[in-house]
């Protein structure tokens, strides 16, 4: 099966800066969709940046546009989230999500749509 494994988490003051990975056992995980997931204590999981396969789209929630940036290393079979101007809002646990191989979603922020699932790494920013 196909294993989602995130790191890069951490402890950092606001305004600083992580760059977490999401790397996949999958040689074709460059032809998936791909999302980043949030949830902070309390709150339901959310939403934060996707990369479509096909033709490289991203989306992000409104929150992170402009701080947050969503890329992708084929050769690497890893997706990477660049996190800058961090807030203590942003404090959460991130995971990655893979829909299946070849599959462009029709909803790809919602996440009912993904089918493979990291186990999580944890985001806290200080004040």
């Amino acid at each position: 099966q196909v294993q989602l494994v995130e790191s890069g988490g951490g402890l950092v003051p606001a305004g600083g800066s992580l760059r977490l990975s999401c790397a996949s056992s999958s040689r074709t995980f460059g032809r998936t969709d791909v999302g980043w997931f949030r949830q902070a204590p309390g709150l339901e999981r959310e939403f934060v940046a996707s990369i479509v396969w096909k033709n490289g789209r991203t989306y992000y929630t409104d929150p992170v546009k402009g701080r947050f940036t969503i890329s992708r290393d084929n050769a690497k079979n890893t997706v990477y989230l660049q996190m800058n101007a961090l807030k203590p809002e942003d404090t959460a646990v991130y995971t990655c999500a893979a829909g299946r191989t070849y599959t462009q979603l029709l909803f790809p922020t919602t996440e009912s749509e993904y089918f493979y699932w990291g186990q999580g790494t944890q985001v806290a920013v200080s004040s």
